[in-house]
């Protein structure tokens, strides 16, 4: 029986992977930073596979002949151990992401391909400012890079890179750029999500987590995969303006029409916006489909999975962090009061991102009247 290690395997992919794992014959190990009992034959390790201390003990002591590495990587810290993990096992499957793809070229990314442009070429003499950061799409590209030249190096080693797309279930959605907790708590305190007209008739590509975790199940020690990249993803693609019809449907979630500017600003960065949300992102699959003798048939239709898992969702609480920052700028460019129903602390953090000016240069007088804020005078 082989012996199959997942590093950082409990998010919304790696948690479904095990059972198919079992299912081909594998014994399945996963590292994680909180201690977990074992399901069934899945033994789980605690600890930090970051740590490569801890990685080499449980290497040593589970010898497994694929390692599945769903860890997220500064692009230093990756080439600092790239060609450990890449002789540890008989295969290395490394997690990238198909955010790696670039937009510019509508006519040469629809639909993406894994032989795509990457925005790390992409972005040579048009953004030279965004390719001087280690921004994940560029990380993840040039983590890629760092593993294909070990191969090179080390021809005898095998390794696959898999690129899913967003991928989803009750635990982690998304719409746009607002994620669950923001999602949930609007939905809850009937507030609406704001949304630019151009991004709401984009197209993209939303995987259900346990259908991505079926194909890269057939990946693992399968000859076809050896040196290949895959999109990891449905063929299937909805407009964001229809995904946003299923949370209205499900949650109730309303929405509200905004300028492009406005909503950079509420939601962050604006090169990951305008490379990524604000195009279209369909995805071919023949090629991971034809290696693991899956069917496009077999994935549950979007809408279907992603009303169940919505409807699964319901009733989270305030978000906490950055969810509820996002929260108070769509209230400030919709105009709309602070809820109700936070504590003291909340309160704060809410006026705080809704008032960014205040919180860069607060003063005894910005104090005094952000406590009257916060105090709901």
């Amino acid at each position: 029986m082989s012996r199959v290690l997942l590093l950082g395997g409990t998010g919304v992919i790696g948690r479904y992977l095990p059972p198919f794992l079992e299912q081909d014959g594998h014994q399945v190990f996963v590292t994680s930073r909180q201690p977990r009992d074992h399901v069934g034959t899945v033994r789980f390790v605690h600890g930090n596979a970051q740590d490569l201390g801890f990685l080499r003990d449980c290497v040593r002591q589970i010898r497994p002949d694929a390692i599945v590495d769903f860890m997220i990587y500064g692009t230093e810290a990756f080439h600092d151990r790239v060609e450990w993990l890449l002789g540890a096992s008989a295969h290395y499957l490394f997690f990238s992401s198909f955010a790696v793809h670039a937009y510019f070229d509508r006519a040469r990314s629809v639909p993406l391909r894994e032989d795509s442009p990457r925005l790390l070429e992409a972005c040579v003499g048009r953004d030279e400012a965004f390719l001087r950061t280690d921004a994940y799409p560029l990380a993840k590209a040039r983590q890629e890079d760092a593993l294909r030249a070990a191969g090179e190096r080390h021809p005898d080693q095998v390794w696959t890179i898999i690129r899913p797309s967003i991928a989803f279930d009750r635990t982690r959605f998304q719409l746009a750029d607002y994620p669950r907790g923001t999602l949930l708590w609007r939905a809850a305190t009937n507030r609406p999500i704001a949304l630019p007209e151009r991004m709401a008739q984009c197209r993209t590509t939303m995987t259900f987590g346990q259908d991505v975790a079926r194909l890269v199940a057939k990946l693992v020690l399968n000859p076809k995969a050896y040196g290949e990249a895959f999109l990891a993803a449905t063929g299937e693609s909805l407009a964001w303006r229809e995904i946003g019809e299923v949370f209205h449907q499900t949650l109730g979630t309303s929405f509200a029409t905004c300028s492009e500017e406005d909503y950079i600003r509420c939601c962050g960065d604006e090169r990951w916006i305008r490379y990524s949300q604000m195009n279209d992102r369909v995805v071919d699959n023949r090629k991971i489909l034809a290696a693991t003798g899956l069917a496009q048939s077999g994935f549950v239709p979007l809408r279907e999975c992603l009303a169940r898992e919505l409807s699964a969702a319901r009733g989270a609480g305030c978000p906490q962090g950055g969810a509820l920052a996002q929260g108070a700028r769509v209230d400030a460019l919709l105009g709309l009061p602070m809820p109700g129903g936070l504590s003291l602390r909340e309160r704060m953090d809410y006026q705080m991102a809704r008032h960014p000016k205040l919180a860069r240069s607060l003063s005894v007088r910005g104090i005094r009247w952000l406590l009257r804020q916060v105090g709901g005078r």
